[in-house]
């Protein structure tokens, strides 16, 4: 059967949807998720069986073990970054949505600590890595990968800034690096800031993203709300 010839999409039932994952979209080619903060994307030596890879592998297969369904990794978020997490259900949509991911828009919301040099702007800088996987900004352009990330501050208040961010470019640690050097790092990040006001949590949420269909060509766009407990930083 062609991609043209698919028939249409039925929806699984409701006891096979996994748990820290909330299904924004779903067809024959792909599968949109809301990924829980603290949930690893793919595997690590640590874990293997509590990821969105693993989780979203047995939804697809629909509780049959001997399926050979699968879900394909196209990008990453990091375990304590929640939000928007797409996965391919063919390696040719993989390949599609990788090659064209430099083109999709993506945005995110966080909560920083301190207040940010403007209203909104851009930050730029070049990201190199060292040995203990810690991304960091360097001086010299031929040591690391050009990173370019917007911001609009959409409140502040109590010593903190709520944070719409723009992804130009897609490094590592970016967004938690750059806003770091900025002197306003994020809530939550222990790795590049400090666990401030009590949060265990990363303040760092992958809000909306802008794809192509990888079969049908057609824009998609996925979103979330910002999160309440964002919200309920500045609050109290």
């Amino acid at each position: 059967m062609t991609p043209s010839q698919k028939k249409p999409f039925k929806q699984p039932p409701r006891k096979h949807h996994p748990k820290g994952l909330r299904i924004l979209y779903e067809d024959h080619d792909i599968v949109v998720v809301d990924k829980s903060n603290g949930l690893l994307t793919v595997s690590t030596d640590d874990a293997s069986d509590n990821t969105a890879y693993f989780l979203l592998t047995n939804y697809v297969r629909r509780g049959n073990s001997k399926s050979r369904n699968r879900v394909f990794i196209v990008h990453r978020l990091d375990r304590d970054t929640s939000g928007v997490l797409v996965f391919a259900k063919s390696p040719q949509a993989k390949q599609y949505l990788q090659d064209n991911w430099a083109t999709f828009t993506k945005k995110y919301f966080a909560v920083v600590t301190g207040t940010m040099p403007n209203d909104e702007g851009l930050l730029e800088s070049h990201l190199a890595e060292n040995s203990a996987l810690r991304v960091y900004s360097v001086r010299d352009q031929k040591a690391g990968k050009l990173a370019k990330t917007t911001y609009k501050v959409i409140k502040a208040r109590r010593g903190l800034s709520l944070l719409d961010v723009g992804l130009l470019t897609g490094r590592k640690h970016q967004i938690r690096v750059q806003l770091a050097d900025a002197g306003c790092p994020i809530v939550g990040d222990r790795k590049y800031g400090e666990a401030v006001y009590g949060s265990k949590k990363m303040a760092l949420h992958s809000a909306s993203m802008a794809i192509t269909h990888p079969h049908t060509h057609e824009p998609l766009e996925f979103s979330t709300g910002i999160p309440k407990r964002f919200e309920a930083m500045l609050k109290h």
